[in-house]
């Protein structure tokens, strides 16, 4: 309640003629003149007092009054019939999987919105056609029990599957959540990671405009639905597409918040008010808001009570309070919600304990949920949200309805299951109530042909995913010849080869239009400024200001046809427009190549659980994780300094990531790349680490291409002729490839050992393939073994293998099983990182040259091939102390 309700009327007849003048200026000039004067009051008293005293919510009442609701275009009596039906699939399928493998699920968070799906189903959410793309269509996680039992009533699962609900290992079964990518032909998008749902769909919403702005898709009239939970709002990814949504006017976006009061363990807000809190939020960020909070029931109380203390008694109570009405029954809401005020009891006096129960929430009611969805889909301008308050567990009794135990509630007993039976009139014998049947409605009944005529009238089932699209080539080695000739003596970084061969996409006449460059707000910092004047930052408002660089020759451009998103300081929401460009061939129908560069340790480490939700999703697209390695950015320090990227990125299956050293390997790595995603339309994504340290790119060697994409090649073999074993072969990536360069030429010339220098561009894939080479060696014991290929690598040479990266020693020890009958060194950057020079980093941190060279004479002297005085001898003329503290340290 807010300081303005609290006050009591003190003069009720001004109060009175106010309103009165409101209502004759509404009458004669309309509502747009009305408000221009409220606001005009309101702005001449913050000018006087200093602040704003007004109200930030309406009523806790409905936003649509009774007078302004549409008529029900469908037929009620099927549709509550096939909510029963859809409703009872849902438990009994989480029921029967807990009785045959104990795998779990969930009943009650399907339960309270099933209303708010079924009216989408039956008369708002399109399907694709061959004229149009359908709607997007955000599942919240926890209700997918109830999407399959949907689709079973629709014909689109059978029993045989729906008994596999949760079991998907040996079977055709059914995942537990929205999973595209172990259901890809079903689900559309992942969204149980709660908070995730809502700042991807904003993103998606924006993205379908960015694609019409651009003229890439014409504007059907598409919406984004995202159906979400109250507590899951309380999510900063969820604050965060509230901001967006407002902020792009994106009038195409659709969210309905399920307020069913309750999250996983109690109340979302026990003691206040969570539909009036969000009210509040979406306001002030610009959001049109409906508030869906009782059913017809409560109309015509509403309408008798004229004093206004019904209104004044629901705001009265707080969350907790209308839970625990929830969990008891007809009398206790007398006593305990009417029975505060006398007046409110002789309001319900005609009313028995089981009128007063069957009092329903406005989510429940199909009738008040098809108003609000009616007039969000015609809402132009500004996105729109729905605060639909329902009851968590609706319809299972005692057996969890309105309890704070209903989330993880997964069993019930028989009783619970018989009232459930009866309160949705379900056709279920007693006999058969054991077995749990699952329910649709019989071929050719009037259930079954109005189900199917819904759908074909709104062009399809949903949820439906297309799996491929227009296939884009990949553009010839030949496009990137600048790179793959090297610089010469001129320095360049890799970031800066990755500017060249992003410039040389955008200006191929087929591919140049479907990339789409992606930035957090480090373009500048990426040498990417070039671009803004050649395509533009986009924006749907255009540049309504006239830049302050603009007699610059990459002056800031905006425009609404840029190409280019420029997401602020917002990684989390420029990976989310990455996930949306990048399921684009699945959304669209149009392949789009997506770039989002961004500061390594900023990615993955921010962003994981996004970057899962991509993998998920099936994404197809490079990040690239610039300034990347522990020892590259001087002077930043701890939190700057990225070391485990690759670590993390080694744990999604489907991201195929590389540490590439010199601008022909970024170039072969980017053009496979579009091969397999773009091409061959292969569900991975790749990460490339790229480097700000500037030295002289060489010529790509003859014959490395396999190499450079398989993760492994030989850079330089030496030339050196030893006549013992006095050999080592050295290995690096990224920013500690020059090093491991330098260390050979010092093993070679202070020490006489020949050292053969190999680029590990992606040791995470060189592990990937030995793992999958050992696999088919255990499945076929009787079959001539395959060989891993780095053993293939190293059969013919001699001597232990020493690999350094700028990354933890985990990265490196990914090759380590390998090897085989060798001796391994794992050189790395584990600890915290430190603001200093490069050369002192890669000090510190034990990886520079003279560790390299140090490691590999200790490992030939481990194998009896060096004295070991002369690894004392290496140590002391590098000024190597055994007392050095240890970097991994804390």
């Amino acid at each position: 309640m807010t300081h303005l309700d609290a006050q009591p009327d003190l003069d009720p007849e001004e109060t009175r003629e106010w309103l009165e003048a409101l209502e004759a200026v509404t009458a004669a000039d309309g509502r747009p003149r009305a408000h221009y004067l409220m606001d005009r009051l309101g702005t001449a008293d913050a000018q006087r007092f200093g602040d704003m005293h007004g109200r930030v919510t309406t009523d806790y009442v409905n936003t649509i009054r009774p007078e302004r609701q549409p008529a029900y275009p469908g037929d009620l009596a099927i549709e509550r019939r096939l909510n029963g039906f859809v409703r009872w699939n849902a438990m009994v399928m989480v029921l029967r999987a807990g009785r045959h493998s104990n795998v779990g699920g969930h009943i009650a968070t399907y339960q309270s919105a099933a209303v708010l799906y079924d009216v989408g189903f039956e008369h708002f959410f399109r399907g694709r056609t061959d004229s149009f793309d359908g709607d997007m269509v955000f599942i919240q996680g926890h209700s997918a029990p109830g999407i399959y039992g949907r689709a079973y009533v629709e014909g689109r699962i059978e029993e045989p599957v729906m008994e596999n609900f949760r079991r998907e290992t040996d079977r055709d079964g059914l995942s537990s959540y929205p999973h595209p990518r172990l259901m890809p032909g079903f689900w559309q998008f992942p969204t149980v990671s709660m908070g995730l749902g809502p700042l991807m769909a904003a993103y998606q919403a924006r993205f379908m405009r960015y694609l019409e702005y651009r003229g890439l898709k014409q504007h059907q009239g598409r919406k984004v639905w995202a159906f979400l939970g109250d507590g899951e709002m309380d999510q900063p990814e969820s604050l965060a597409a509230i901001a967006v949504g407002g902020r792009e006017r994106l009038d195409n976006l659709i969210f309905v918040v399920n307020c069913n009061l309750q999250r996983l363990d109690g109340p979302v807000r026990g003691n206040s008010k969570v539909i009036q809190e969000l009210e509040g939020t979406f306001r002030a960020a610009g959001w049109h808001v409906i508030k869906v909070i009782w059913g017809r029931g409560w109309d015509d109380l509403l309408a008798r009570d004229t004093s206004g203390l019904l209104m004044q008694r629901m705001m009265e109570c707080v969350d907790g309070d209308y839970q625990t009405f929830k969990s008891q029954n007809g009398a206790y809401v007398r006593e305990h919600f009417f029975g505060k005020y006398s007046e409110l009891l002789e309001l319900v006096a005609g009313m028995s304990d089981e009128d007063i129960w069957n009092l329903s929430r406005g989510g429940h009611d199909p009738e008040k949920v098809y108003a609000a969805y009616a007039e969000a889909v015609k809402e132009t301008g500004r996105p729109t949200v729905i605060l639909a308050k329902t009851v968590k567990g609706f319809g299972m009794g005692e057996a969890g309805e309105g309890q704070n135990i209903n989330h993880q509630l997964k069993k019930m007993s028989a009783d619970a299951v018989r009232a459930f039976r009866d309160r949705f009139h379900l056709p279920v014998r007693d006999d058969e109530l054991d077995d749990m049947p699952y329910l649709r409605p019989e071929p050719g009944s009037a259930e079954a042909t109005y189900l199917a005529a819904r759908r074909q009238a709104l062009g399809g089932y949903i949820p439906y995913r297309l799996q491929k699209a227009d296939a884009l080539p990949a553009p010839p080695m030949t496009a990137f010849s600048a790179l793959l000739e090297g610089s010469g003596e001129r320095p360049q970084s890799t970031t800066m080869a990755f500017v060249r061969i992003l410039s040389t996409l955008l200006k191929d006449k087929e591919l140049g239009k479907r990339v789409v460059p992606i930035v957090p707000d480090e373009s500048r910092t990426f040498g990417m400024e070039g671009l803004f004047r050649q395509i533009g930052i986009h924006s749907y408002l255009g540049q309504l200001y006239t830049p302050q660089d603009a007699g610059q020759l990459s002056y800031y451009k905006e425009a609404t046809d840029g190409q280019i998103l420029q997401e602020g300081i917002n990684e989390s929401g420029a990976i989310s427009s990455w996930i949306a460009a990048g399921t684009s061939y699945s959304n669209h129908a149009l392949s789009m190549v997506p770039f989002y560069i961004f500061y390594s340790m900023f990615g993955l480490q921010r962003v994981g659980d996004l970057a899962w939700a991509a993998a998920d999703a099936r994404t197809r697209g490079f990040l690239l994780g610039a300034t990347s390695g522990r020892t590259t950015l001087m002077g930043e320090g701890l939190q700057h300094d990225d070391g485990h990227s690759h670590v993390l990125a080694s744990v999604i299956p489907s991201c195929v990531s590389y540490d590439p050293t010199f601008g022909y390997e970024l170039a072969t790595i980017v053009q496979d790349g579009m091969r397999r995603m773009f091409a061959e339309q292969e569900d991975v994504y790749y990460y490339i680490t790229l480097l700000n340290e500037n030295y002289p790119q060489p010529p790509m060697p003859e014959g490395s291409a396999e190499g450079i994409v398989r993760g492994l090649y030989l850079l330089r073999e030496s030339a050196m002729a030893v006549k013992d074993a006095s050999r080592v072969q050295l290995m690096g990536s990224g920013a500690i490839l020059n090093e491991v360069i330098a260390a050979a030429t010092l093993l070679e010339e202070q020490f006489g050992v020949a050292a053969d220098v190999w680029s590990a561009t992606s040791l995470t894939e060189l592990r990937r393939e030995g793992m999958a080479v050992e696999r088919w060696n255990l499945l076929h014991p009787e079959a001539d073994p395959r060989t891993p290929y780095v053993q293939a690598c190293l059969s013919e040479r001699i001597g232990p293998v020493v690999v350094a990266t700028d990354y933890m020693k985990i990265v490196a020890d990914q090759i380590r099983p390998y090897v085989h009958d060798r001796r391994f060194v794992a050189l790395g950057t584990d600890g915290f990182g430190r603001s200093d020079t490069r050369a002192s980093l890669r000090t510190f941190f034990e990886v520079d040259r003279h560790f390299v060279v140090v490691a590999a004479l200790k490992a030939l002297a481990d194998e009896g091939v060096l004295a070991r005085s002369m690894v004392t001898d290496a140590m002391t003329r590098f000024g190597i102390h055994s007392d050095k503290p240890d970097p991994a340290g804390i």
